[in-house]
């Protein structure tokens, strides 16, 4: 998101004009995940205090952001990469499981990568949301990103014969309401429970979804139609 000012260009110090500003980005993303992610949140930081923290000045603030808005969420949309990066890696590495296993694999993924930093928790669960419409927008479609990385794996694993061929959509978002809503809850002390007993959680949650127990294995042989995600 282009600030107001215009980056100096040529090289400093070693540094092409592209990577002070790459660096000066990284430096303002990591100070907002302290501030807005920790004490005093989001929407009790200024422009100076963030600034300050990230040892840079208000001018090279408005070099490569226009509001905190701005910073918010560029940092929620990092968080969400992050974590998204981690499932896929996963997934990918967990591909000739069984299905049980790749569902574990998937929540392991997304749980740790949350869960490494509480700060990350706050930013994708706590600080977003109610700000602006346009954050509930960016915030609702990246839900939506989570919602078509489950039903494409659901759909596969239909494919396969290891899911109950049908519409994973509605299922889906309601699924990720509640896998956000769990870990959050476990973030802010509220569930009695380790980290891996949220995981077999979700994940019982998940096999449940995806073989209810009135499927029968047998009506839906491999290569047999997928869902409509």
């Amino acid at each position: 998101m282009a600030g107001r000012l215009r980056a100096p260009t040529g090289r400093y110090a070693g540094k092409s004009a592209a990577e002070r500003q790459a660096e000066r980005r990284r430096r303002f993303l990591d100070a907002a995940l302290r501030l807005f992610g920790g004490t005093p949140g989001y929407r009790n930081t200024t422009v100076a205090a963030l600034s300050e923290a990230a040892g840079l000045s208000t001018r090279q603030f408005y070099e490569e952001f226009r509001t905190l808005e701005d910073v918010l969420a560029a940092l929620h949309l990092q968080v969400n990469d992050r974590s998204e990066e981690a499932v896929v890696a996963a997934f990918a590495a967990a591909r000739h499981l069984p299905l049980a296993e790749r569902v574990a694999a998937f929540f392991r993924a997304y749980a740790g990568s949350l869960t490494a930093d509480p700060r990350r928790i706050r930013i994708t669960f706590v600080e977003i949301v109610g700000v602006s419409a346009r954050m509930e927008e960016q915030r609702l479609a990246r839900r939506a990103r989570w919602v078509e990385l489950i039903c494409a794996e659901a759909d596969a694993a239909a494919g396969r014969g290891e899911a109950a061929p049908r519409d994973y959509r509605l299922a889906a978002t309601a699924f990720i309401g509640s896998v956000n809503g769990l870990l959050h809850d476990w973030s802010a002390g509220w569930v009695d429970a380790t980290l891996d007993e949220v995981v077999d959680e979700l994940v019982r949650q998940l096999l449940g979804i995806l073989r209810p127990a009135e499927w029968n294995p047998r009506s839906s042989p491999r290569g047999g139609p997928e869902g409509t995600c």
